[in-house]
């Protein structure tokens, strides 16, 4: 076991290397083998990527399999972390989004339409691996992005006409009109986050009544771990391939639209952490909670995009670089999370041993 945490610290300490490598050969395979990248776009239902969801989908299932869902009903009791993960998710980061699109992009509409699409795209996918990196709570991880997809269900069409439609006109600027049904949201969510939720949920029950808890602790979860960043690699290059030839050709509207991404992603991150730090939550939940709320919902935001203005429009375009500029700035706050875990939270008793394991690999 011992052998095998060190394996994946050592994995974990270079993972930015291989996530800007895995960038850097996405883009040079966009650029320099278009036909391969039609064939990858060949491979789409709807506005669904196969590729891409293939490889959300094993990307998040061994995070998903760790979970321990017979503790999960504690998520639910704690009043407090739900709360303050509504305020996050639902009112601060779609406020802080849209003001961000209106000061840096109010003259491109459609890239500001684009931005705001992604504000108001809670994660639901993507954040189980940066908790899992950053030594989150698995158990909260689950439970609140389980939590936002059902809001994300309820209210995304509503948030996407009131802050897509209705809010800009207040600024003197132009809105425009989003139809997305509760059905093609549910659609994603279901695709995201429902069958890797129901893998990881079976895997569990099935292997632990057969062989047992120990050795699904031990020998099983070891053994699928590593296809948490393999996948996420893939998927990186993949996305980064799509774009590629854009990325190259408009490097300035790329940076136009990375600014206030990186501006939202870093200030709901440090607020979040305060907030929870504040609450009196432990490293591991706060963490969680900041990783909830920093993070968005990329595919959906990507698919309403594309849904409602046209694959090749402004609009589709600024929710592709959503999370061209979130993953490489969501692995770089993983380890901000575990410097501040050893800075503020080892002298909690909860955590000193954590600390110390984690100072030791």
């Amino acid at each position: 076991m011992e052998h095998i945490g060190r394996k994946l610290s050592f994995l974990d300490r270079y993972l930015t290397l291989w996530i800007f490598l895995a960038m850097a050969a996405g883009v040079g395979v966009g650029y320099a083998l278009p036909e391969l990248v039609r064939v990858i776009t060949g491979f789409q239902v709807g506005t669904t990527s196969i590729p891409i969801a293939v490889g959300l989908i094993l990307m998040m299932y061994p995070p998903l399999a760790k979970v321990r869902y017979e503790d999960m009903g504690k998520v639910f009791r704690n009043r407090k972390i739900l709360l303050l993960s509504l305020i996050q998710n639902w009112v601060i980061g779609p406020i802080l989004m849209f003001v961000l699109a209106v000061i840096f992009l109010r003259g491109y509409p459609e890239y500001m339409a684009g931005l705001i699409m992604i504000g108001i795209a809670r994660c639901i996918a993507m954040v189980i691996v940066w908790n899992e990196l950053a030594k989150g709570d698995t158990e909260y991880a689950a439970g609140l992005v389980a939590f936002n997809s059902v809001f994300q269900v309820l209210f995304y069409s509503v948030y996407a006409w009131i802050f897509v439609t209705v809010l800009p006109q207040w600024f003197g600027l132009k809105g425009s009109v989003v139809n997305i049904s509760i059905g093609q949201i549910a659609r994603s969510v279901l695709i995201y986050l429902g069958i890797p939720f129901v893998a990881g949920m079976l895997t569990r029950l099935v292997l632990i009544r057969a062989k047992g808890r120990e050795w699904y602790e031990r020998a099983f979860i070891p053994r699928i771990s590593p296809l948490t960043l393999v996948a996420l690699l893939f998927t990186i290059v993949v996305m980064f391939s799509l774009k590629g030839d854009y990325i190259i050709r408009l490097p300035l509207d790329v940076l136009r639209i990375a600014v206030p991404l990186l501006i939202y992603f870093v200030v709901m991150f440090l607020v979040s952490f305060w907030m929870g730090h504040k609450l009196g939550a432990d490293y591991s939940k706060t963490a969680t909670l900041s990783f909830t709320a920093a993070s968005n919902n990329f595919e959906l935001a990507i698919a309403v995009a594309v849904a409602v203005f046209g694959i090749h429009s402004g609009a589709a375009f600024a929710a592709v670089i959503g999370p061209l500029v979130e993953v490489p700035v969501l692995i770089s706050l993983v380890n901000v999370a575990l410097w501040i875990n050893r800075r503020y939270f080892c002298d909690r008793f909860e955590t000193v041993m954590a600390c110390r394991k984690q100072d030791a690999s």
